[in-house]
């Protein structure tokens, strides 16, 4: 049986997939082509990332067995509808998650310390300036001690919560399916400490926090706009490492110009993959291109975990 991962797929998922008796093809075929190709080819499986959507027209066009999508989010994906049709729906929830977290965090100390800048000035003006970029960064903030409010408390939201509190942060989160969560931070010595973390309202956590960090799926309405930047604090960090969509953009940019936000990461955006040129070019922004679960470690587990579903279904 054929395997199509359109958007690429680890060398472990493969080569286990190809252990198992399956032909695995890499090539990546343009979305207008997809359905021409998965039927001469006979592929029963497909996989994607975030790049391939499959809607209901390539569902009614194909004889897929599998849709399976590396990663968490499944919005590129007529989930329900496929799931109608007796075609199993798969994905890899747990696999990428400790990755965005740590994308989390890098987008976090960066800009606290100024980095997303003066990597770009240092190349630039280091040789002439150097005393002028000395002080222009030199009025960094640590992360110890501030309070990080979490929105989504899943398995994301939980690993971002991890790394907060071995940072030294107080931790506060709004989930609306959950009312608290135990987490064990595990070390490298095999000792674990504790901690519970109750949720809040959303308007308690948008009011205490210092920075922010969103991990909730893609929604109808934004979960953060103007009215949600007015109840924060004056100064506030913030990084959307979510889905596009999760905070409105434009009001993000008119909060980064007035100053109730100083420092904001973003890794999603609203219209990937052409983001709006105002948000890129506006100052105190740490951009990525949606590159959270791009990690060597998390594609292997992305692959692995993929051709384990994969096995159990088709081989029953």
């Amino acid at each position: 049986m054929k395997i199509l991962a359109n958007d690429g797929l680890a060398a472990s998922g493969i080569k286990d997939l190809e252990a198992a008796g399956f032909e695995v093809i890499t090539t990546t075929v343009a979305q207008d082509q997809l359905v021409d190709f998965i039927n001469k080819n006979n592929v029963v499986v497909l996989l994607v990332r975030s790049a391939t959507t499959v809607r209901k027209e390539l569902i009614d066009a194909t004889n897929l067995k599998i849709i399976g999508r590396g990663g968490v989010g499944m919005d590129n994906i007529d989930v329900a509808y496929a799931k109608s049709k007796g075609i199993s729906v798969i994905n890899t929830p747990a696999a990428s998650s400790h990755s965005v977290a740590e994308l989390v965090f890098a987008h976090l100390f960066g800009m606290v310390r100024f980095l997303h800048d003066s990597n770009r000035a240092m190349p630039l003006e280091g040789d002439t300036k150097f005393k002028a970029l000395k002080k222009a960064y030199a009025k960094g903030r640590e992360l110890q001690g501030k309070t990080i409010g979490v929105f989504g408390f899943g398995r994301i939201g939980q690993e971002t919560a991890k790394i907060a509190l071995g940072v030294g942060m107080k931790v506060i989160a709004f989930d609306p399916f959950l009312d608290k969560v135990n987490l064990n931070l595990d070390f490298y010595d095999g000792q674990s400490v504790g901690f519970t973390i109750n949720m809040q309202s959303k308007e308690s956590v948008l009011k205490e926090a210092d920075f922010f960090s969103f991990h909730v799926p893609a929604q109808k309405d934004y979960v953060i706009s103007t009215a949600e930047f007015n109840l924060m604090k004056n100064g506030v960090g913030l990084v959307n490492a979510a889905r596009g969509g999760v905070i409105d953009e434009v009001a993000l940019v008119k909060a980064l110009e007035n100053d109730k936000v100083a420092y904001a990461a973003v890794d999603t955006f609203e219209n990937e993959p052409t983001p709006a040129i105002k948000l890129l070019m506006t100052p105190n922004v740490s951009l990525t291109p949606h590159i959270g679960a791009a990690t060597l470690e998390a594609q292997d587990r992305i692959g692995l975990e993929l051709a384990s579903q994969i096995k159990s279904i088709l081989n029953k």
